[in-house]
């Protein structure tokens, strides 16, 4: 990120950009950020788009080697094309001597750091990695815009914002935008704000149905997953995300007995640091056996509602209803 924004400021592009991985948002603001610095509001002449898995390499590079139009260069933007993760020789070659009057601005969901198209973009460009930011970096970013707003939170309630949202900056973007607008004429966000007008992720949604099987609250834990039901979750999916919580928890549990600090644990685990202090709550209640063999039971209720023995949303219910007696 830092050598696209030191790019913009000098006003020196480079004729290939990568912008790879997992956080949507930020790989979005980026490519704007190049789009507007490249190119002159308007110029539908020397910006082309291309996306999809069918684009033609030779079609780009005959587009590259087409003089711009009363313009300095030609902006190549092109998005998910699956270029950097299968062999694509030609393209791989051309960037090696790309047209001093063209840049290519390519936007990936996924590369395969050993291909020679990746290699390429690499060497004779940049290729800038967006991954999922930690949870030190969201807190300073969503205070910031908080701040922009004139508008103040307290950390217990930038928390239950953060818990609800996770740290996908495109959902906390979305949450935001509609915070805002609920607490128009607030200058304090606060806690009922948030509970008001905040989405709870799904997973979310699984961690507080575990807390009431964990109390044996029978009517919570079923009402939930009847919710969920009703919002068109499958089963499945459902079972998925409680089977990867017990996991969660029986690592949790794991590293913990080994004197493992919040941060180690978040890092192993790969969840947020903020979700570490959550879920030692919940491991407490368990036994590293009964999270053993709560895994072992998912498995036994996918299992028979694979072979057919047993129909989805019943063999799901029975696995929360075995933990509720």
């Amino acid at each position: 990120m830092k050598t696209i924004d030191e790019d913009i400021k000098n006003k020196t592009f480079r004729r290939c950009y990568l912008l790879f991985g997992e956080e949507a948002y930020l790989k979005k603001q980026y490519r704007e950020k190049l789009l507007h610095a490249m190119t002159k509001e308007g110029d539908t002449m020397n910006v082309s788009f291309f996306e999809g898995k069918d684009i033609r390499p030779g079609e780009l590079v005959d587009l590259a080697e087409t003089m711009p139009f009363f313009a300095e260069r030609r902006v190549i933007l092109v998005e998910d094309s699956g270029f950097f993760k299968s062999a694509c020789d030609l393209l791989a070659e051309y960037l090696q001597a790309v047209s001093e009057t063209a840049s290519f601005i390519f936007v990936e969901s996924e590369v395969d750091k050993r291909s020679k198209t990746y290699k390429a973009a690499k060497k004779y460009g940049a290729a800038v990695e967006f991954g999922m930011q930690n949870e030190a970096l969201i807190t300073r970013w969503v205070l910031g815009r908080i701040g922009k707003e004139k508008k103040k939170i307290t950390q217990p309630v930038l928390r239950c914002f953060l818990g609800r949202t996770g740290l996908d900056m495109s959902t906390i973007d979305r949450e935001l935008e509609k915070l805002f607008c609920y607490t128009l004429e607030k200058e304090v966000i606060e806690r009922s704000d948030i509970e008001a007008v905040i989405t709870q992720q799904l997973e979310n949604k699984i961690f507080e149905m575990l807390d009431a099987i964990i109390g044996h609250n029978a009517a919570k834990a079923l009402k939930l997953y009847y919710d969920l039901l009703a919002l068109k979750e499958a089963p499945m999916r459902i079972l998925f995300l409680l089977t990867r919580q017990f996991r969660i928890l029986l690592q949790m549990k794991e590293l913990t007995g080994k004197g493992y600090g919040s941060f180690d644990i978040a890092k192993k685990i790969g969840i947020p640091e903020f979700a570490v202090r959550k879920n030692q709550a919940q491991a407490k209640q368990f036994s590293p056996e009964q999270l053993a063999s709560a895994l072992k039971h998912a498995a036994a209720a996918e299992e028979a509602v694979k072979t057919g023995k047993m129909n989805d949303q019943i063999a799901v219910e029975l696995f929360i209803v075995s933990y509720l007696t």
